[in-house]
C-alpha cells in the first residue's frame, strides 16, 4: 500500500498548478471584458466620432472656402457706354466661369431717364441690357447696375475704367480715398489729359490720382461687333507686373476676344488714342470721296505720325508696340467703320457747315466722339513744343476740325512736310 499513490484529481493538484489555473483563467476573463468594451464601443461610440470628425472636416472646408471667397478678385466696371456695356458682357462670362473672382459685375452708371420715364439703371438691372447704348444684348445676370459710384467700387480691386476722356479727371477726384489700397487698374479709356506741365496719359492720371498702379487695353474694337462675339484682338499694356497682366488678360480673354500683353502702357495707350485723329482724317476723305488710294495714303501718313510722336513723348515706348492688335490693326478698323470715321464723313459731306456737337448729338445717341477732341489736344502740345510742321497731318485734322481751313485742305497738307521729315 505504502507503494501506491493516491489519484490526481482537481483537488490535489500541486499548489503551484493552481496558481497557473487561476492566472490562465483571469488572463481569460481579462481578455473577454477587452473584448466586451471593444465591442461596446464599436457599437456605440464609433458613430459618434465619425459624426464628431465629419463635422470638424466641414468646419475646416467651410473655413477653408471662406479664405477662398475672400482672396476672389472683385470687378467693377466704371462706365456704362456702348464700349463699356460690351466690356462688362466679356469680364461678366469670364467671372462665373473662374474660381479666383467673385461672380457678380458691377458697372457704374451715370443716370439718366430714358424717354419711357424710366430710370437707364434700373431698365438695365430688369432686362439684363442697356437699351440705350447697347440695344438688344444680354450682358449676364451677374452684371449689376449701380448709379452710385461709391458704392460700385466699394470691396472691388479690379476696377476697369471705361468712360469718355474728358469725364475721367472729375470720376477720379471722387474716388480719392474710396478704393482699396491694394486695388489694381486698366484703362479703356481713348485719350490725355492735357497740362500745364504737359501731356498726361489717362493711366497716368489714374495713377497719380488714386495712388494704384494702371494698365490698358486697346485694340481693333468695333464694340458693336464684339457684342455679337466677332472675332477679334486686343492688347493690354503693363509696367513691370507680369501676374497683373496676365490676370487681366484671364479676365477678358474669350474664344472670341483674344489678349494679349506686352511691357508698354505709353505705346499701347497712345495707339489708342491717336488712332482716333487719323480717323477723323479718314472720314474727311470718305466725306469728299477721295476714293481708296487717298485714304490708304493717309492711314500710313497717319501711322508714321503717330509712332514719331509716341517716340518724342516717351523714347521708351517700342517699335514693335505699332503692329500689335492697339496699332495698325486699330488703326484700320477705325478708319473703316468707327464713330470718328463716320461723324467725320457727314462733317465733310456738309462742307463744314454744322459743327461736330450738332453731328455728335444727331448721329451717336449720347456717345462721344474722341477724335475732335484729341486733336484740339494734341495740337496744343504740338504749338507749346514747336513741332507743328512735323505733324502737318494731326495739325490739318485740327485745323478742319475747328473750322478755321476747309475739309478738302486734307489732301493739300503734304505740300507742308518738311524735308526732314
Amino acid at each position: 500500500m505504502c507503494g501506491i499513490s493516491a489519484p490526481i484529481t482537481l483537488f490535489n493538484f500541486p499548489s503551484y498548478i493552481h496558481s497557473l489555473l487561476f492566472q490562465s483563467l483571469f488572463c481569460i476573463a481579462l481578455l473577454c471584458s477587452l473584448l466586451f468594451l471593444f465591442l461596446l464601443f464599436f457599437f456605440f461610440m464609433a458613430p459618434a466620432l465619425e459624426a464628431q470628425e465629419a463635422e470638424t472636416v466641414a468646419h475646416n472646408n467651410f473655413l477653408s472656402s471662406a479664405n477662398d471667397v475672400t482672396l476672389r478678385s472683385k470687378v467693377t466696371v466704371i462706365g456704362s457706354g456702348n464700349w463699356g456695356s460690351v466690356a462688362s458682357k466679356l469680364i461678366a462670362s469670364n467671372t462665373l466661369r473662374l474660381g479666383s473672382f467673385h461672380d457678380e459685375v458691377r458697372m457704374w452708371v451715370y443716370e439718366e431717364t430714358l424717354p419711357s420715364g424710366e430710370k437707364l439703371t434700373d431698365v438695365i438691372n430688369r432686362t439684363n441690357e442697356n437699351v440705350k447704348y447697347l440695344p438688344g444684348i444680354k450682358l449676364g445676370k451677374n452684371v449689376v447696375a449701380d448709379p452710385d459710384l461709391e458704392n460700385a467700387v466699394k470691396d472691388s480691386n479690379m476696377l476697369v475704367f471705361v468712360t469718355p476722356h474728358q469725364f475721367m479727371e472729375g470720376i477720379c477726384k471722387r474716388l480719392v480715398g474710396k478704393i482699396r489700397e491694394d486695388a489694381e487698374a486698366i484703362s479703356l479709356v481713348k485719350g490725355m489729359e492735357v497740362k500745364m506741365e504737359g501731356p498726361c496719359m489717362i493711366s497716368s492720371l489714374i495713377s497719380q490720382q488714386l495712388g494704384i498702379n494702371c494698365s490698358v487695353l486697346m485694340g481693333a474694337n468695333i464694340a458693336n461687333e464684339i457684342a455679337v462675339e466677332k472675332f477679334s484682338e486686343a492688347t493690354v499694356g503693363y509696367r513691370d507686373n507680369r501676374e497683373v497682366a496676365e490676370r487681366w488678360v484671364q479676365l477678358f480673354y474669350t474664344p472670341y476676344f483674344i489678349v494679349t500683353a506686352v511691357q508698354d502702357v505709353e505705346g499701347v495707350e497712345l495707339c489708342g488714342t491717336l488712332k482716333n485723329i487719323v480717323a477723323i482724317a479718314a472720314g474727311f476723305v470718305d466725306g469728299l470721296e477721295m476714293g481708296n488710294n487717298t485714304k490708304a495714303a493717309i492711314m500710313r501718313l497717319g501711322l508714321r505720325e503717330m509712332k514719331a510722336f509716341s517716340k518724342l513723348l516717351f523714347p521708351s515706348v517700342k517699335d514693335s508696340t505699332f503692329f500689335e492688335s492697339c496699332g495698325v490693326a486699330d488703326l484700320i478698323t477705325t478708319c473703316l467703320g468707327g464713330r470718328n470715321r463716320k461723324v467725320a464723313e457727314a462733317y465733310a459731306r456738309n462742307g463744314g457747315k454744322r459743327s461736330f456737337d450738332e453731328l455728335e448729338a444727331e448721329m451717336l445717341q449720347g456717345q462721344k466722339l474722341q477724335g475732335v477732341s484729341t486733336a484740339s489736344e494734341v495740337y496744343e502740345v504740338l504749338s507749346h513744343r514747336g513741332w507743328l510742321e512735323l505733324f502737318p497731318l494731326f495739325s490739318t485734322v485740327h485745323e478742319i476740325s475747328s473750322g478755321l481751313l476747309p475739309p478738302s485742305a486734307i489732301v493739300e497738307y503734304s505740300e507742308k512736310l518738311p524735308n526732314s521729315f
